[in-house]
């Protein structure tokens, strides 16, 4: 438990820095695999490669900080 508490602190110190630095992740969204539908005033946005990446680095981290 102790682990996966450090694992969320040090993820939301590397979000706090990517925002505070406002550097920019104009990429994140606009991978080749996310979707965006457009009928006439509305918009659906299905980012698929994104929650893929994500995904698999959320479970190498999590893999790697797992009790073996």
């Amino acid at each position: 438990m102790g682990r996966l508490i450090i694992l969320i602190g040090v993820c939301l110190i590397i979000i706090g820095t990517l925002i505070t630095l406002n550097i920019p992740l104009n990429w994140v969204g606009h991978l080749p695999g996310d979707f965006s539908l457009k009928w006439g005033e509305t918009r659906v946005f299905i980012p698929l490669t994104t929650a893929i990446i994500a995904s698999f680095v959320l479970s190498v981290l999590l893999f790697a900080f797992s009790k073996r």
